[in-house]
């Protein structure tokens, strides 16, 4: 028997590859279908089944694509309706793999399909969990996603106290626990940077799994300060119950050399949203007029999720040579499919053709230091509320970048403001974003608060008046 986690960092998602004696089950897969053809190859084994613990919010799956490659099953647990062939399984039934087995415990709560997988080993051993977003390392699943006709968040967290004591904490303690996300995915609020543990290690640290815990302390506890989901997750849900294309349909459409004036006119001409995946250092030197920083190297694919409302948006990029491909995979995986072409030579092609170029003002937190003992300064910190709320420069305003569109008021052009989050990467995004919209008064700081705590500028960790709800 051979277990192995596909961890995606991007996505904090992880997707699941087991094969005994030949046979070989795919759990959460993403929308890629060929690396996990070419893992089962490489070990000889035929992919007989794919097995989704629900629907996801957060990406795009690709079981559709992958169980018409390999003729392999598609497994959802109860209450799960596609329009695509599958096996609706029921609760306690048993699919064999090789010389293991698999069993579905239908755990409804994050949503009304999910469905935790227990893996039983040759000797007939519970060995581990699947646990998809029904329980995580350190936290447990959101259950506000789901909500529907007289069903609230309420429901749904009582749903996921029954589930979790009556399935999955009754199990052994040595059962390994491997969930669908870690630290960084929005599915839940306080999950660990640790990707597996013991079970019997999470009932004596995870919060949610607290033996005395009545059922209205969990879900008022789970309840508890959730953030708006983002905008994504419900046509992301959408495409997963259709059944995405498969992503070389995607490729061909995207991954598409477009030299400078074809880039242009369907920027300008045909309403796509040029996208710059480079360094933050190399946007504020230079880059297209309008164009949106959102880098590759960091929480790409959600933080498109969550800035892009429209999944059909068309967009055209610029990127390092040598990782288009990349872009418009990690695009697909939260279902941006209208990708159309890339920037053949970059920003140097463009430059090279006497285009215009914009640039952001960085400054170093030492400068910005100097500048606030100057005179008074207006700061905006675009870090999460959580964030803010725990230690933030005096009398900045707090502009979190997951809502930056819908609190544009809040922010004057006729002003000039100091930008920064945690590190340097969100603050060029949402100083992209606010040049785009005409705001050109901005000034990033780079380095972000780790650098500004290093200095000597006064910081508090109260939450005052200027927080934005």
């Amino acid at each position: 028997m051979k277990v192995e986690q596909i961890y995606t960092g991007c996505l904090a998602q992880g997707a699941y590859y087991i094969e005994s004696n030949g046979e070989a089950a795919i759990v959460d897969p993403l929308r890629e279908s060929q690396p996990y053809i070419e893992k089962a190859e490489k070990e000889g084994a035929k992919i007989k089944y794919i097995f989704e613990t629900h629907f996801h919010a957060d990406f795009v799956s690709g079981h559709v694509d992958l169980a018409a490659k390999t003729d392999a099953t598609i497994v959802y647990g109860p209450n799960a309706k596609t329009e695509f062939d599958m096996v609706e399984a029921k609760d306690g039934q048993v699919f064999e793999l090789g010389k293991v087995k698999i069993k579905v415990l239908h755990t409804p709560g994050h949503t009304m399909e999910s469905t935790t997988f227990l893996l039983i080993d040759e000797e007939g051993k519970e060995h581990a969990i699947f646990s998809g977003d029904t329980l995580f390392i350190g936290d447990v699943g959101r259950p506000d996603l789901a909500q529907k006709g007289s069903l609230t968040q309420d429901d749904l967290a009582g749903y996921l106290y029954d589930s979790l004591r009556t399935k999955i904490m009754t199990l052994p303690d040595e059962v390994i626990v491997y969930p669908a996300h870690g630290a960084g995915s929005a599915c839940g609020k306080n999950m660990s940077k640790e990707t597996t543990d013991l079970l019997g290690n999470q009932k004596k640290t995870n919060y949610a799994l607290r033996a005395n815990m009545t059922k209205e302390e969990f879900i008022q506890e789970v309840t508890d300060g959730l953030l708006p989901p983002p905008q994504y997750f419900a046509q992301n849900v959408a495409m997963n119950k259709s059944g995405a294309v498969g992503l070389d349909e995607i490729l061909e459409k995207g991954n598409v050399p477009l030299d400078v004036d074809t880039f242009e006119a369907m920027a300008n001409h045909e309403g796509a949203l040029v996208l710059d995946t480079r360094k933050a250092v190399q946007f504020a030197e230079a880059h297209v007029p309008n164009s949106i920083f959102i880098g590759i190297d960091g929480s790409f694919a959600p933080w498109v999720g969550a800035l892009i409302p429209d999944l059909q948006q068309p967009i055209v990029f610029i990127a390092d040579e040598g990782r288009e491909e990349e872009i418009v995979t990690r695009l697909s995986r939260v279902g941006y499919d209208n990708t159309l072409g890339f920037l053949k030579g970059g920003l140097d092609a463009w430059k090279a053709a006497g285009k215009e170029v914009d640039s952001v003002k960085s400054i170093p937190a030492t400068e910005f230091a100097e500048e606030m003992k100057a005179g008074d300064l207006k700061v905006l910190d675009v870090r999460k509320p959580g964030e803010f709320q725990a230690e933030h420069v005096e009398d900045a305003q707090s502009l979190p970048l997951d809502f930056i569109s819908e609190n544009m008021d809040k922010v004057s052009k006729n002003e000039t403001y100091h930008v920064h989050c945690a590190g340097g990467y969100r603050s060029m995004i949402a100083s992209s974003i606010l040049k785009s919209r005409g705001f050109h008064n901005i000034v990033d700081i780079a380095g972000g608060f780790k650098a500004i705590s290093e200095t000597d500028i006064p910081t508090t960790d109260y939450v005052c008046p200027s927080t934005l709800k």
